[in-house]
């Protein structure tokens, strides 16, 4: 049996929800191995003068967690 880890990242791009989740790996990855898979918690965004300045989204990252050897 494999015991998982979950750990909250926040991801931030001025292109795009999609693209701050992207950003969100791509940014845990250097320092988690093996990541197994992300769910998006929570989309947000920063707004001025009615315009998106950026997008922010909230994911969980999951990871198996290894025995110390």
């Amino acid at each position: 049996m494999t015991a998982v880890k979950i750990i909250k990242v926040l991801g931030t791009s001025e292109e795009g929800w999609e693209q701050a989740a992207h950003e969100a790996v791509e940014q845990a990855s250097h320092t988690i191995d093996d990541i197994h898979g992300i769910e998006v918690e929570d989309w947000t965004a920063d707004v001025e003068n009615g315009e998106i300045q950026e997008y922010k989204t909230t994911v969980e990252v999951a990871f198996p967690v290894h025995e110390q050897q």
